[in-house]
């Protein structure tokens, strides 16, 4: 089975660094893998120690069949760094595995990212591929099925579907006077991911716009599907204010099911459809979470309002 080259982002973080590389190195297929470790460089003087014992874990073990250690000399940010990694991987490689720093993984996620890159590398409309699924419960005859948007946590491509990349989010405009397009991207108005992109579209620094909404923004508006497996193959790790979005994820914690240890996809879907059940379950689940979401900031609210 061909083995796609797999893009490691790293920062600051050597505990969560070291206990990610760990569960890759776990991975059926790591030792026939090549490893792009991408470690960015110090943004602030105070970073330089935390920097230094990230690429001291990086170089401290063989993680893969082949590993080259990036270091970059100035600092790039999160988000730019992942986009230049996966573009240089996609152009070279055509096709990449993405992992951050702070993603511990299932033993099978490379086994079911490399056969998914495999099976549906021919079928434009497949767009990327998911490791990371919400705790929603679906019964469907495969182990897998497709949705029309992206996740960030543990993911995969192609050249062929990176190429339409809309870092300018150029499609924005269009999107944004379609109110029923609107609808369908906010999955159906249950999640406020048009207003994430609002916010992306209004910051004026570059390299503080998130790559992943503007990643949704490519694929949905591509009308591209993206393979999710029915169980997740990752745990985010990262949830605990130590990263760049840290203390914007925290409240995330209910999208971040455990690793079910034993799961391993074996049926994949003959036909490139989204799968409604799929889809509407996650709809009603982000909707719950936004009523839960909004009765949290209320608590707070007052608990704050009461103690001043």
């Amino acid at each position: 089975m061909k083995k796609a080259p797999i893009a490691f982002f790293t920062y600051k973080r050597p505990r969560h660094t070291l206990r990610s590389l760990e569960s890759l190195a776990q991975n059926e297929g790591a030792a026939e893998s090549e490893l792009f470790i991408f470690c960015d460089a110090p943004k602030r003087q105070e970073d330089q120690e935390s920097v230094k014992q990230v690429r001291e874990v990086v170089r401290s073990k063989q993680w893969c069949g082949t590993v080259n250690i990036i270091e970059r000399e100035t600092n790039f940010g999160c988000d730019n760094s992942i986009i230049s990694g996966v573009t240089q991987l996609c152009t070279e490689y055509g096709r990449v595995i993405v992992i951050e720093d702070d993603l511990v993984l299932s033993p099978f996620f490379l086994d079911y990212m490399n056969r998914s890159l495999n099976i549906y590398q021919d079928n434009p409309r497949v767009m990327s591929i998911s490791g990371h699924m919400f705790p929603v419960d679906v019964s469907t005859e495969t182990d897998a099925f497709f949705l029309p948007l992206t996740t960030a946590w543990g993911w995969a491509t192609w050249q062929r579907s990176w190429k339409y990349y809309d870092t300018k989010m150029t499609r924005y405009y269009e999107l944004e006077k379609d109110n029923l397009l609107k609808y369908k991207f906010n999955v159906n108005g249950s999640y406020p991911y048009f207003k994430m992109l609002e916010s992306t579209m209004r910051c004026q620094i570059e390299a503080d716009k998130p790559w992943d909404i503007r990643w949704y923004l490519t694929v949905f508006m591509e009308k591209g599907l993206v393979l999710f497996p029915s169980r997740s193959l990752v745990k985010n790790i990262g949830l605990d204010g130590s990263g760049l979005h840290g203390q914007i994820l925290i409240n995330q914690k209910k999208h971040n099911p455990d690793i079910a240890a034993e799961y391993k996809v074996i049926s994949y879907p003959n036909s490139c459809e989204v799968c409604s059940e799929a889809y509407f379950a996650l709809a009603e689940y982000f909707k719950e979470f936004q009523r839960e979401s909004k009765s949290l900031i209320n608590v707070l609210f007052k608990k704050f309002s009461i103690s001043k």
